[in-house]
């Protein structure tokens, strides 16, 4: 069996957690990212944790080469997001963001992705079908109806990453994908039956196996394909 190797970015909990203990078959490798250490790793795991603040893009983009170095990337997962207090609520207020704020989130969410990608391009040149794909947001869809400024310009900016990595990695046959998701399931157990999460949310929440579904697929494409979006807002989600 042929093993891959992973870079996956924000493992600690949520959907990076899902993404991390259902993605990788168990022989693969996965160097995984996040400020607090997960509390599902074990000696027998097949998971290197690192430990870095992608909110300082240069070092953390420094730790992550040094703990990598070499080593051939398939597949590199960006999953990171912040957003502002009170976000997603009537308690969000634009004029109260502050400067530190806002520039965290834009450094988290947008200049970290960059930085990042540009420090292991080498390592993602070594594989023969190399795919980077970044977690994005409907906030990030024309039109949507949400108002969180710094956040929503954070997830438009991953699209236009995409588009522009494209043509800069077409040469080397890399994959680079977007996938817009609407509210994701989140708070549910990592081994909730799915139908169950379905049930529960009634239909306005992702369940997270869907997102893995997708991101099943975009790997399973050859280096002849480039999937370049895929939006996924939840069945009943109204904002897009």
């Amino acid at each position: 069996m042929t093993t891959k190797t992973y870079l996956i970015f924000g493992i600690s909990k949520g959907l990076g957690k899902f993404i991390t203990l259902n993605l990788p078959s168990p022989n693969d490798t996965v160097f995984g990212v996040s400020r607090t250490q997960p509390d599902y790793l074990s000696p027998k795991t097949n998971i290197r944790w690192i430990k870095t603040d992608l909110a300082d893009p240069k070092i953390s983009s420094e730790i992550i080469k040094k703990t990598i170095e070499n080593a051939p990337i398939d597949y590199l997962i960006y999953n990171v997001g912040i957003w502002e207090a009170d976000a997603f609520s009537t308690e969000y207020n634009f004029e109260k963001s502050s400067i530190s704020e806002i520039t965290n989130i834009i450094n988290t969410n947008v200049t970290s992705c960059i930085v990042n990608i540009q420090s292991v391009l080498n390592n993602l040149k070594l594989s023969k079908n190399a795919k980077v794909i970044l977690i994005g947001s409907t906030w990030g869809l024309d039109n949507h109806k949400g108002n969180e400024v710094a956040f929503s310009a954070s997830k438009f900016a991953l699209r236009g990453i995409v588009h522009s990595l494209r043509e800069s990695l077409r040469i080397y046959k890399i994959g680079v994908s977007v996938i817009n998701l609407g509210y994701l399931a989140t708070e549910f157990d990592n081994f909730e039956d799915m139908e169950s999460v379905i049930d529960k949310s009634q239909g306005m929440l992702i369940p997270l196996q869907d997102v893995t579904n997708s991101l099943r697929f975009i790997i399973s494409t050859s280096n002849a394909t480039c999937v370049k979006e895929i939006d996924m807002p939840a069945m009943s989600d109204k904002n897009v």
